[in-house]
C-alpha cells in the first residue's frame, strides 16, 4: 500500500514522519520501519515517527529507532513533531500530547522554534568521570576538551556496550564548554548505532550537567554538528531540576511515496 510520508529534521536529527490518525500504520513492523530508515534501500532517518489521535491530547507520539524498535523519548523528534501536527491543521496556543515518557507541552514560536516542555528530572548519578541521568532516555555525559578530535564513534561504542550499560544500553554524550552558558555536545547514539548530528534528549542532559553551580534560572545555549539549540530550566539543586525547555528549529526538507 502506498503512504504518504514527510521528512523533517532538528539540527541534523532526521525523521520520517506519517500521518497516523486513521491508523492505517498501527501495525507497522520492526523490520518496515527499519528498512524505511535505512540511508541506502530505503528512505533514510534517525528515526521514524506516527503522528497518532489520543483521547485528551492533541495526539500522541509514537517513535522508532532507525534500528526498527520503539525508543525512549526523543526531544528533537517531538519538536519536528509539533511543527508536522502545525501542518497537519492542528493548531494550539500549547500542544499537549502523549510520548513514550508521558505527557509534555510544546510551543510554536513565531520564528518557527519549537520549545518542548521535557520531563522533570530527579536523579543525576555523578560518577569520577561521568555522569548519568534520565531525561526521557537514559544518557551518559563526559566532560572533554578538544571535542572536535574525539573518536565519538568507537569511544561511545564501547560505552554504550560496556558491561554497565550493554543490557540497556545508554546514550553517550561527549561535552565541552564554550563559554560561561554555552556548550558543545556530541552524541553516540542507541538505536541508531552511531553519531548523530544532534540529540534532543542528550542537549538537554548535557545542559542540566553543564549547569553544576547555577541554581535557579539557568539559561544555556548548545552547539551541535547539525546546529544551534538552546534549554531553559529552573535547578533546585545538584539532582533535581524543573521547567525544563529543549528549544530550537524543525523544518520540513521533504516529502514523497513509498511503498509499505
Amino acid at each position: 500500500m502506498t503512504h504518504i510520508f514527510y521528512k523533517y529534521q532538528g539540527t541534523g536529527n532526521d525523521f520520517i514522519i506519517f500521518d497516523n490518525r486513521d491508523g492505517a500504520l498501527n501495525n507497522i513492523s520492526n523490520r518496515q520501519v527499519k528498512h524505511l530508515c535505512d540511508r541506502r534501500f530505503g528512505i533514510g532517518a534517525d528515526g521514524l515517527m506516527l503522528l497518532s489521535k489520543k483521547e485528551g491530547y492533541h495526539f500522541e507520539m509514537i517513535y522508532y529507532n532507525a534500528d526498527g524498535n520503539t525508543s525512549s523519548m526523543c526531544g528533537n523528534g517531538g519538536r519536528c513533531l509539533v511543527k508536522f501536527a502545525s501542518t497537519m491543521g492542528i493548531h494550539a496556543p500549547t500542544y499537549k500530547f502523549i510520548a513514550s515518557d508521558g505527557p509534555h507541552e510544546a510551543e510554536i514560536e513565531n520564528d518557527g522554534t519549537v520549545r518542548l516542555k521535557m520531563k522533570d528530572v530527579n536523579n543525576v548519578e555523578e560518577h569520577l568521570t561521568y555522569s548519568v541521568l534520565n531525561t526521557g532516555s537514559p544518557h551518559y555525559i563526559k566532560f572533554v576538551t578538544d571535542i572536535h578530535r574525539i573518536d565519538v564513534v568507537n569511544s561511545g561504542r564501547e560505552i554504550r556496550n560496556s558491561k554497565a550499560f550493554a543490557e540497556k544500553g545508554i546514550n553517550v554524550n561527549f561535552l565541552e564548554p564554550t563559554g560561561e552558558d554555552s556548550i558543545y555536545v556530541r552524541t553516540y547514539e542507541r538505536g541508531v548505532e552511531d553519531e548523530t548530528y544532534s540529540c534532543g534528549t542528550g542537549v538537554t542532559a548535557a545542559a542540566l550537567v553543564s549547569a553544576h553551580n547555577h541554581r535557579g534560572f539557568n539559561h544555556i545555549e548548545v552547539q551541535t554538528n547539525g546546529g544551534n539549540l538552546s534549554v531553559e530550566f529552573t535547578k533546585k539543586d545538584d539532582t533535581h531540576f524543573e521547567n525544563i525547555w529543549l528549544c530550537g528549529p524543525a523544518v520540513l526538507t521533504f516529502k514523497g511515496e513509498v511503498e509499505i
